[in-house]
């Protein structure tokens, strides 16, 4: 048996455990939806008001050079570089995450157009996150190259679906619904030795697990920065390129701040020849300089350190809803297998919406997931142990009292 006094035993072990320090969490609350959210540094208020007060308020159009506005994409890329094993000018913060798979699918079929045309099969996961679906069905309409979308049904069809039509496999590091992790170096080594290129999602993974993009050999990659990373609602995402395929072709969305010489303000686009040339117009300052404040904090520690809390959460996650929820209708989805299991828990149950719901009236903010999905994501960063203790405690209650038959628990709001 697992109890309280075990729990507080290792949260008085935890070597990580002051960082939830330098968060701002609401009293209350149990946060277990940092892979949707993440939650407020401390720091970030006085970035902004320094941002919106000195930087604009005061220096104004000065602070492009003043501030490093001009810079900050690469400087901030440069820092996220070093929790996904990038080299220096590798990776930059720009865009939306869409908008960046857009423009490294671009790149990709681009290249395997130039190496073997033939190559008209783009792979991706049926169980993607929809919008990487949506840009690569949108991506192949506007080409009207003859391009097909192949989707599989789980990670094992990867093997029996790559042949050599397949030009891009686009997948996701950590399945946003399953939690399931991908091998990345040996995904790698499977899609090259069919000749094709790879685009690594790594929504639900930068910031939550150990990435080696080098060192794997992967090609592309994408990701967000207001999950794990802490950078805010709706924080502009990052764009990593492997050096070999940074000037191997022109993007498509060809802005001015991708330019060779943006200030010469010629009539005809150069791309410049680094990671910059994957940027399209004029950054968010504001919002994008508040992801360094997340950042800062990864920064103070190690993935792996971090990856090793992750794990002991939630298996101590599982092990818990195991011992205190037997008998409530409750499946586990996410793999048990470490080396397949991302740092977010799901659990199916035929009232998932409404159990989420009921959950988030006694202060444990976790998200529901289509179908009958309960995800509880976990974030060692600013998490306990005996919060996962007392989440659960709150989830049996929740289901022995039958709280989600409440009928206030079941009306769906726009966001779910």
């Amino acid at each position: 048996m697992i109890t309280l006094e075990q729990c507080q035993q290792w949260d008085a072990a935890d070597t990580l455990a002051s960082l939830k320090n330098q968060f701002e969490l609401p009293q209350g609350v149990i946060y277990l939806d940092g892979n949707s959210l993440g939650a407020k540094p401390r720091q970030a208020v006085e970035r902004a008001q320094a941002v919106i007060n000195q930087q604009w308020g005061t220096d104004l159009i000065n602070s492009w050079n003043k501030a490093g506005w001009w810079d900050l994409p690469v400087r901030l890329g440069n820092k996220i570089g070093r929790l996904i094993g990038a080299q220096e000018n590798e990776t930059v913060v720009t865009d939306t995450t869409s908008l960046n798979l857009f423009k490294v699918l671009a790149a990709a079929v681009h290249i395997q157009q130039n190496n073997d045309n033939t190559r008209k099969i783009i792979i991706a996961e049926r169980d993607s996150f929809p919008t990487d679906i949506y840009m690569i069905e949108g991506f192949m309409a506007l080409i009207n190259q003859g391009y097909q979308l192949h989707l599989i049904d789980s990670p094992a069809d990867l093997t029996t679906s790559i042949n050599q039509h397949t030009a891009v496999v686009v997948l996701s590091h950590v399945n946003y619904r399953t939690g399931y992790l991908h091998d990345m170096a040996a995904t790698n080594e499977l899609v090259h030795a069919h000749d094709a290129l790879l685009i690594w999602d790594l929504c639900h993974s930068i910031g939550a697990v150990p990435i080696d993009l080098n060192s794997s050999n992967s090609d592309f990659a994408i990701g967000c920065t207001y999950k794990y990373l802490n950078g805010g609602p709706g924080a502009p995402a990052m764009l990593w390129v492997h050096e070999r395929y940074q000037t191997a072709f022109s993007q498509p969305l060809s802005g001015w701040w991708g330019h060779a010489q943006p200030f010469d303000m010629a009539v005809n686009y150069t791309p410049a020849d680094n990671i910059r040339r994957y940027l399209c117009g004029t950054q968010p300052i504001v919002s994008m300089s508040l992801i360094e404040s997340g950042v800062d904090i990864f920064l103070q520690t190690d993935m792996h350190a971090l990856r090793r809390k992750s794990l002991q959460l939630t298996d101590l996650l599982i092990a818990l809803t195991e011992q205190e929820c037997t008998g409530f209708d409750l499946t586990l989805i996410t793999p048990r297998e470490h080396a397949h299991r991302g740092s977010h828990i799901s659990l199916c149950h035929p009232h998932g919406y409404a159990v989420v719901q009921a959950l988030i009236a006694r202060g444990v903010i976790g998200d529901y997931r289509e179908p009958e999905v309960i995800r509880l994501g976990i974030t060692p960063l600013y998490l306990s142990y005996v919060d996962i203790w007392l989440a659960v405690q709150h989830l049996k209650q929740v289901l022995h009292n039958q709280e989600w038959a409440q009928p206030q628990f079941h009306t769906r709001g726009q966001v779910t």
